[in-house]
């Protein structure tokens, strides 16, 4: 018999990195926002079917799920080290049917140097809730290695938590959180050749940021999403 939504498990009640395929990427409640403010805000930036996208530490396929029926076939690619999560999403948020149809990628790592073996060029990555559990080491690393492999229209956005400190810890800190500079996040967007500004963008928690390369085009937020200035 069919599982009815109220028998559904959404991981309720649980905390961020409990071993529930939500509640492992962050708090089970926000799970649906997430994915949806995130959709629309990178359509707003201009997403759009034909574009190829890279869902940086996609895990559970949060945001993957409002994505891959979008996109065209063989256009979302995904880089997660945790497989375990990859595969509970398509289990119980896309379903194998999904997969053969839309052909997504997925890269089971947590190196950035991964995108530069791929030979893959896109036209926008994202990194919800990432850059919040990283220090500085780690942080260069993906805008350097996202910035290469972004076209030269492309544009990452990825959230942060802003403070009048720099976190001095290094390496992956998950789950719990680091915050840092404006002004220190816009020097490693300079050094990776990215553009910087942060966006009004709405987050229950975090700062969406924008790391664009030169020859982004910020038409379609333009007079939609006030950038506030570093």
């Amino acid at each position: 018999m069919k599982e009815s939504s109220n028998d559904e498990s959404l991981g309720l009640g649980l905390k961020p990195g409990d071993s529930h395929y939500r509640a492992y990427v962050g708090p089970p409640e926000d799970f649906d926002l997430i994915a949806a403010t995130t959709f629309n805000l990178l359509t707003t930036l201009g997403l759009r079917q034909q574009h190829s996208l890279l869902d940086v530490g996609c895990g559970s396929l949060r945001i993957g799920r409002l994505l891959i029926p979008y996109l065209n076939k063989g256009k979302y690619f995904g880089i997660e080290p945790n497989e375990w999560l990859v595969k509970e999403g398509i289990k119980r948020e896309i379903g194998e049917t999904l997969v053969q149809i839309k052909d997504p990628t997925f890269f089971f790592s947590d190196s950035p140097t991964t995108l530069s073996r791929a030979g893959v060029r896109f036209d926008f990555a994202v990194a919800q809730s990432i850059f919040s559990h990283c220090g500085l080491d780690l942080i260069a690393q993906w805008l350097s290695g996202i910035s290469q492999s972004l076209v030269e229209t492309g544009a990452l956005v990825a959230t942060f938590l802003p403070s009048e400190q720099d976190s001095t810890r290094t390496g992956w800190i998950y789950p719990e959180c680091v915050n840092f500079r404006l002004s220190t996040l816009e020097n490693l967007a300079t050094e990776a050749n990215l553009r910087f500004e942060v966006l009004n963008w709405k987050h229950p928690r975090q700062q969406w940021a924008l790391f664009a390369k030169p020859k982004f085009n910020a038409e379609w937020f333009s007079g939609a999403i006030h950038a506030i200035k570093p």
